[in-house]
């Protein structure tokens, strides 16, 4: 048998199930090939959850906030934004606060010795 996870396609499974079941009537054929089908998929349904129950599990024990943790913690943020006037007033400084230094312009250039001659 194959060990895939790609999903099993009827005509594989029929060409599967006539090389097991031969001198088996078309029925007995068709039957088994959609056994095959169903035991595939619920195969790789089994595996796909078995890898996502690891992946949590590992990034849990790595300390990797789920997303229900960060769907709280996102709520709690906008509620103490609120309580504190809002993401504005704690992101932003005041003008004033700013450094108001003047940029060097191109007018000023400073001397070369070609100027100097």
């Amino acid at each position: 048998m194959e060990a895939t996870m790609q999903k099993l396609s009827p005509a594989r499974a029929q060409e599967m199930a006539r090389s097991l079941m031969q001198g088996q009537t078309s029925e007995q054929v068709q039957k088994v090939a959609r056994e095959l089908i169903d035991w595939s998929n619920k195969n790789r349904q089994r595996l796909s959850e078995a890898v996502q129950r690891e992946v949590k599990s590992q990034l849990k024990s790595l300390g990797v906030a789920g997303r229900d943790e960060v769907d709280a913690l996102k709520r709690r943020v906008r509620e103490l934004e609120r309580q504190v006037g809002g993401p504005a007033a704690t992101a932003k400084k005041p003008a004033a606060a700013r450094s108001r230094a003047k940029k060097p312009t191109s007018a000023t250039k400073p001397s070369t010795p070609t100027d100097m001659a």
